[in-house]
C-alpha cells in the first residue's frame, strides 16, 4: 500500500451538545473527496485528539472508512503518550480498514531518542499498514531527531514522517538521511513550499480544512513542475496564519461554522474564539471569498 502524495487534511472532529456529530462528519468527508483532499487524518491534533474517548475514536475511524469507500486515503492519528494504548488503538484502525496510522512522539513523558526509536518499533512489530511518524516538538515536549528518524526508516511498516518541527535545517536534514522511498510531509502549511523544494512529497494540512481544493492543487501543481503554484502558495499566507490566530482547531472550526458547515464547538480546555479574532478571521476569510460579506 502507497502513502499519498499531495494534500492531506488533519480534519476537524464536528462537535454537536458535546458528542462528535457524524452527520456534519459525513458531510465533511464527502466535501474532501469532491475537492480532491488526497487523505483524511481524522482525530490527530486538529481533530482534538487529546479529548477524544478511545470509544470516540474507534468509531470515527470506522465511521470514517466506511463513509470513504476507498474513495481517497484514510490515516487514522492512533498515537498516543502510552505505548500499549497507541498498539490497541492502531490495531484496531488496521482491522477496520484504515490505509495508513499517524502516531505522534509520546508528549508529557519526555521519552529519550531510545525511548522513542522503541515506543515506534514496538507499536509497528503489531500492525501491517504504513505508519507516517509526527514530529511537532512545540506541542509534545520532545523533538525525533534526524538521526532516529533514519533509523526508523529501517522498520518496513515505518515509511514516512509529518514534519512539524518549524526547522527547516533539520527537516533537510531528515531527507538528506532518508532512503529517497521514506516521504516527508510538511506538518505547518507555511512550510509546504520549501518543504517541497526539498524533496517533500505532500502536506498534512490544517488550511485543507477550509479550502481543500486550493491546497491539492497547489502541492500537485508544484510537484508537476508548474511554478505559478509558488505564487499562489505565497498568495494564501494570510490564510495560514489566520488559522493559528488562537489555538488550533478552534479557528478553524470557526471558520467552517462561517462557511456552513458545523458547529463552531470545541471542547474543553478549548474554548471559542475571541471577539477581536473573530473579526480578523472573518476579514481574512472575505478576502479569500470563502464568506460574504454578511458575515
Amino acid at each position: 500500500m502507497s502513502l499519498f502524495t499531495g494534500s492531506g487534511v488533519a480534519i476537524v472532529t464536528p462537535f454537536l451538545k458535546n458528542e462528535v456529530d457524524y452527520d456534519a462528519l459525513k458531510r465533511l468527508i464527502e466535501w474532501h473527496i469532491e475537492e480532491k483532499t488526497d487523505a483524511i487524518i481524522v482525530f490527530g491534533t486538529t481533530g482534538e485528539s487529546a479529548t477524544l474517548s478511545m470509544e470516540e475514536k474507534k468509531k470515527i475511524v470506522e465511521f470514517t472508512v466506511k463513509i470513504a469507500h476507498k474513495r481517497t486515503q484514510i490515516i487514522a492519528g492512533t498515537g498516543t503518550n502510552d505505548t500499549k494504548v497507541s498498539i490497541e488503538l492502531s490495531k484496531y484502525a488496521e482491522k477496520v480498514g484504515a490505509d495508513g496510522l499517524l502516531l505522534i512522539t509520546p508528549y508529557y513523558n519526555k521519552p529519550t531518542q531510545r525511548g522513542l526509536y522503541a515506543h515506534f518499533k514496538a507499536i509497528s512489530e503489531h500492525v501491517s499498514i504504513p505508519i507516517i511518524l509526527y514530529n511537532v516538538p512545540s506541542r509534545t515536549g520532545v523533538n525525533l531527531l534526524p538521526e532516529t528518524v533514519l533509523e526508523l526508516s529501517k522498520i518496513s511498516q515505518i515509511r514516512a514522517i509529518k514534519e512539524a518541527s518549524a526547522d527547516i535545517s533539520q527537516i533537510a536534514k531528515v531527507i538528506e538521511l532518508v532512503p529517497k522511498d521514506f516521504i516527508v510531509y510538511s506538518g505547518n502549511d507555511d512550510q509546504t513550499m520549501p518543504i517541497l523544494a526539498l524533496g517533500g512529497k505532500g502536506v498534512i494540512s490544517v488550511t485543507a480544512n477550509i479550502c481543500p481544493r486550493l491546497i491539492h492543487d497547489q502541492v500537485l501543481g508544484y510537484l508537476n513542475g508548474d511554478q505559478k503554484w509558488v505564487d499562489s502558495a505565497l498568495k494564501t499566507r494570510e490564510l495560514h496564519q489566520v488559522m493559528f490566530i488562537e489555538s488550533n482547531p478552534v479557528p478553524a472550526k470557526t471558520a467552517l461554522n462561517l462557511m456552513g458547515m458545523i458547529e463552531k464547538e470545541v471542547r474543553l480546555p478549548l474554548v471559542s474564539l475571541e471577539d477581536k479574532n473573530l473579526e480578523t478571521l472573518k476579514s481574512v476569510l472575505r478576502k479569500y471569498q470563502l464568506i460574504g460579506d454578511q458575515k
